[in-house]
This record gives structure tokens, sequence and C-alpha cells, in this order.
């Protein structure tokens, strides 16, 4: 009888472990996780990551991409070909209307880095921009702007010009050259344009105007997102990456030197020294959960209310929270 008890037990105990062998198989994927970012700040945080998975010095195995067009991220993970991407943040939302609910938002990357500069024009609150120009790049730039620029009053009195130079590249040449009196640009173009032309000047902080117009909510411009069927699949994967993340952006924010060499040598951004000096004003940061849900939420409704096309024309559910 007692044999036949410690049969059964380690029966018992073989099925166990069978089963919680087969858990930890679909909650990590022992293969590539494909991570694609975007060139500029939204990739910064990741560079400490990528040169940490170089190395091998992560449990999760990555395949890192850095794009230069959302387009080309969406499109990848629609087709899935990309697991976790970096995004700005009505692109985030974009994308889930799409696909009809099949990515999750799983982190805030960026908040505000976006500054008005001037070029001989004397610009001291958002109220002196009335019957004036300001040019600013498409998309993310320009739908901040108008909300700002409509929560003053001061809609259909300011023209907001986002097609001339629709890429911040364009825009800040444009600044360089003195073509432009008021330009939107993010950092590190702020950092370049500065370096380049002594006579612009930084008039404004979005982020701090925004702020006084969202009652206190946080400006979220760049995030990370995963197609929700690699997440429901492989919940600890995602979650190492999310360990890995919060601590490459620790590392950059706490190290901008080090932090800037990795983000030349991964082609996120081309020059060393400007990333280096940009980094304490790109607002780089680590946001998850309930917090990120309400900093997302608030967003998403101002730009809803300026511009619904920007974001996929819908607010998305609260499947789009990953861990909320």
């Amino acid at each position: 009888m007692k044999k036949l008890i410690s049969v059964i037990l380690a029966i018992v105990l073989i099925a166990s472990s069978i089963l919680a062998f087969s858990g930890c198989g679909e909650s990590k994927t022992d293969g590539e996780i494909n991570v694609a970012t975007l060139n500029g700040t939204t990739g910064f945080g990741m560079a400490q990551l990528m040169k940490e998975s170089s190395l091998g010095n992560t449990s999760n195995k990555y395949k890192f991409s850095v794009e230069t067009d959302p387009s080309v991220v969406m499109a990848g993970l629609i087709k899935g070909n990309i697991d976790i991407a970096a995004l700005p943040t009505n692109a985030a939302a974009n994308v889930y209307n799409k696909t009809n609910g099949k990515v999750q938002i799983i982190a805030i990357n960026t908040l505000g880095v976006l500054y008005v500069l001037t070029n001989g024009v004397e610009i001291n609150s958002i109220s002196d921009l009335e019957g004036k120009t300001i040019y600013c790049p498409s998309q993310n730039p320009a739908f901040i702007t108008k909300y700002i620029i409509k929560e003053n009053n001061l809609e259909n009195k300011v023209t907001v010009d986002s097609t001339t130079y629709a890429t911040p590249d364009a825009l800040r040449t444009a600044v360089i050259a003195g073509q432009v009196e008021i330009a939107v640009l993010p950092e590190p173009m702020v950092t370049i344009v500065k370096a380049n032309n002594s006579n612009v000047k930084v008039a404004l902080d979005l982020t701090s105007e925004w702020n006084k117009v969202s009652g206190g909510k946080q400006l979220v411009q760049g995030c990370v997102v995963v197609r929700k069927e690699f997440a429901d699949k492989y919940p600890g994967s995602v979650n190492e990456f999310l360990k890995d993340y919060e601590e490459s952006i620790n590392y950059i924010n706490d190290n901008p030197a080090k932090g800037a060499s990795y983000i030349k040598e991964f082609n996120i951004f081309a020059n060393e020294n400007v990333a280096k000096n940009a980094i304490p004003k790109c607002n780089i940061a680590y946001m998850d959960g309930d917090e990120m849900k309400e900093a997302m939420d608030n967003f998403l409704k101002a730009m809803y209310s300026v511009a619904p096309a920007s974001i996929g024309n819908a607010i998305p559910g609260d499947d789009f929270y990953y861990g909320v």
C-alpha cells in the first residue's frame, strides 16, 4: 500500500512539473522578440537596452530595428512582423483602431518635448501668438499646438502651418536659415537649431502651456505598444521587457554622456554631442499601469477634440491598456 501511494505521489509530482513547464513555455518565448523603435527622442530610452542585448546580457532575446517613419512600424505591427514598438502616442491609438484592438499600450516613454522658437519676434506668452503664423511639423506637434491654442481661446486667431515644413528636419533647416520667425520643434532639434543660429530663442515650453490648460495632466508624446496576440501568449516576456526597458530609461537619464554614445552606436540619432546635451530636456520617462492609463486617456481625449482622425476617429477602450 505504501508503495502504491509513493507511486501515485510520484505521478502527481511529474504531472505538476509538466503543467508548470508548459505554463512557463507559454509565458516566456525562447525565440527572438522583434522590437522596433523610431529614431529621435522616441527611441532614446531604448539605447541602453539595445546595448545590453548586443552583449547578451538580457534574459529575453531581442531583434531591434530603428525606423524613421511611424507608418512603417505601424504596418509591421499590423502584419505581425513586429512584436513590440515605440511610437508617437497618437499613432499608437491609430493602429489600435485600425486593427480593432489588436495592439495594447504597455508604457509611456516620452513626456512633453516641444518648444516654441522665435527669430526676431518677441513672444512671451501664448496670447502673443494672436495674428501670427506658427510653423509645426505634422502629426503630434501640430495637434498638440492646436489644442493649446484652442484652450486659450485663440482658435481662428493663430495660423498653424504643418504642411510647408512637415518634418522636424525640414523645419529645423528653415529655422536655422532664418526663413521662419516662429516655429514649434521637439528636442533634440531645438539644441541643433540653437547651436547653429544664435538669434533663435526658446520662447515657450509647450509642456508648461499644456499643464496650464489640462488641469496639470501629463503631456505624453511617446509610448511603447505590443501586439495583443503576443502579450496574451507570452506575458512573461512582455513583463521582462518592461523591466529591461525601465532600467534602460533610467540609465539614459542618469548617464547622458554614455547614453548618447549608445544612441549614436545604434543609429537612433547621429550626433552624439547633441544627444548628450538634449537628453536632460527630452523628458524621457517610464510610466505604466494606472498612471499610464490616466495620462494617455486624458491626452487622447484632448487630441480627439481637435483632430479625431489623428487617433483613428475613436478613443480606445479599456482593452487598449496592458496590465490595467
